[in-house]
């Protein structure tokens, strides 16, 4: 996505009503398994900070999120509001909803 399709796009949802509310210390795994249609929000508390993540289908771990299949179904690396990730196998895993930075590579 270019850096013009960018869709800055505050969410909807209100944070008091999650399912779950973790904060993950830097450096640290979290494992969560989410249900077809639920949200997860991802904050950077502090600023200028990194999130590693990784999807897998929890009825198939060998499915999993890709990169590669996400750049060429996206049409370049950058993802915001409306793009679909999705896993190795071509099957859409995530959307994205919502998006205060606009500058998410894969």
């Amino acid at each position: 996505m270019t850096a013009a399709a960018t869709r800055l796009q505050e969410s909807a949802l209100d944070p008091a009503r999650a399912v779950h509310d973790e904060t993950v210390p830097a450096g640290e795994p979290y494992l969560l398994a989410i249900d077809k249609g639920q949200t997860l929000r991802i904050v950077d508390l502090e600023g200028n900070q990194a999130v590693d993540v990784i999807f897998y289908n929890r009825d198939d771990g060998a499915e999993h999120y890709s990169a590669t299949e996400t750049i060429l179904r996206q049409g370049g690396i950058y993802l915001t509001t409306g793009s679909v990730l999705y896993s190795d196998d071509g099957n859409p895993m995530l959307t994205v909803v919502a998006d205060t930075c606009g500058r998410h590579d894969t």
